[in-house]
């Protein structure tokens, strides 16, 4: 690259108009670019695609048929101009609001495939948000949801509890806006009064799905619409799958809630997998044509987890004593917490009939003394009733194993 066309130290605003105008020439996370904007700025990059004074010539190829649909400095000033009109800004890693952890795309190295979409995958050069959070702040405790955009009453079921539990205890909701999996993750957060991120495969001012304008809006209001793509950038098929590496990379982990097996969220979870994030699978019904990617993927990534519910996923992510939710427990009986010879004693106890002390000690094998203790143990704890003449009969909650209020147990009388 010749050495005048480097223009090292430029300033703050020159550095954002070209890296909105490289984001234009070439498709977000391309490798050859980011490497020379690495080494040269971004000012200097561009002055040398511009001049065609870069040695990669598939490089130049690219940059030259993109110039044929305008200049790119000029495109990125009306991007700039048309996004403060929309109330968007633009973010860049000098800004203190860039998230860090995009950082760690720099360790991907092509996911053992030769498609370009798998090998370019470096760092965004920019962001554009809407919405007024910044952020660092809101992606520092982050989980993305992602899955299947035809899914089923039960992964919308799935997706609108995780995103509803995940904000209400103060994590926020990431995921890519479309129909399905993603949107009831995004309205779950949104229900909960929490905080929701969706990030988008073209301008934030572009509402796709135009079906789910409303929720965008929402999300707006009240969370943040992120895209590598400047304002007014239509959803080509191709960077859906360029803008996952983002999702995978923001969040601290992500779960697949649906997925048919050749579903676009597979490359979301290969790619949180291959960041050492923890990569999360809800796995579903085999007959179901929506859980088959689900199923591949815990078959095929290494370190993938299986989670059924939120109390998983936090036991993923979360901080150890701070952000782990209560196991998954059956109802709690009376009879559980009773000890060992308390139990054998009820199980003597005939169902139907009521008995004396004695035949009760006789049919469980124990001493008289003792089983005239744990009687009245059991009498207070409302397992057994006295009846007439002295003898036991079952309660009615013994009969029914009644539940007990919550962490009673019976305290070991012998």
């Amino acid at each position: 690259m010749a050495t005048a066309r480097l223009t090292l130290g430029a300033g703050r605003e020159e550095d954002r108009v070209a890296r909105v105008a490289l984001t234009w020439l070439v498709e977000p996370g391309n490798r050859a670019v980011h490497g020379l904007v690495d080494r040269y700025g971004a000012v200097g990059t561009l002055d040398a695609l511009l001049a065609g004074e870069v040695p990669d010539a598939k490089l130049r190829s690219t940059v030259t048929a993109r110039l044929r649909a305008g200049d790119p400095r000029r495109v990125a000033e009306l991007a700039l101009t048309r996004a403060a009109r929309l109330g968007a800004r633009i973010a860049t890693p000098d800004d203190t609001e860039w998230p860090e952890q995009l950082a760690d795309l720099m360790r991907l190295n092509g996911l053992g495939s030769d498609r370009r979409v798998d090998w370019d995958t470096r760092p965004p050069l920019c962001l554009w948000v809407r919405g007024a959070w910044p952020l660092a702040q809101v992606l520092g405790r982050s989980v993305a949801v992602v899955g299947a955009r035809a899914s089923t009453s039960y992964g919308n079921h799935v997706a609108t509890e995780l995103g509803y539990g995940l904000a209400e205890r103060e994590w926020t909701v990431v995921s890519g806006g479309a129909y399905g999996i993603d949107a009831a993750a995004h309205r779950g957060a949104l229900t909960s009064g929490g905080i929701t991120v969706a990030v988008l495969a073209c301008g934030v001012d572009r509402p796709y799905p135009m079906g789910n304008a409303a929720l965008f809006e929402r999300i707006a209001n009240s969370g943040l619409l992120v895209s590598e793509w400047p304002p007014g950038t239509e959803p080509h098929r191709h960077r859906f799958l360029i803008r996952n590496r983002v999702i995978a990379a923001l969040t601290s982990g992500t779960v697949m809630v649906e997925a048919s097996a050749r579903s676009g969220a597979t490359s979301t979870l290969r790619r949180a997998a291959a960041l050492k994030r923890p990569a999360m699978v809800v796995p579903g019904p085999v007959t179901s044509a929506m859980s088959v990617g689900c199923h591949d993927m815990l078959r095929e990534i290494a370190g993938s987890r299986l989670v059924t519910g939120l109390a998983h996923v936090l036991d993923e992510v979360g901080r150890i004593g701070v952000d782990l939710a209560p196991p998954a427990r059956g109802p709690v009986h009376v009879r559980d917490g009773l000890d060992q010879d308390s139990a054998q004693l009820l199980e003597a106890v005939p169902a139907r009939r009521a008995v004396g002390a004695e035949e009760i000690a006789a049919r469980a094998g124990m001493e008289l003394r003792l089983a005239l203790r744990k009687l009245a143990l059991l009498t207070d704890l409302g397992l057994l009733r006295r009846v007439e003449g002295g003898g036991y009969a079952l309660a009615r909650r013994a009969r029914g194993q009644g539940a007990a209020a919550p962490g009673r147990s019976a305290p070991d009388q012998g």
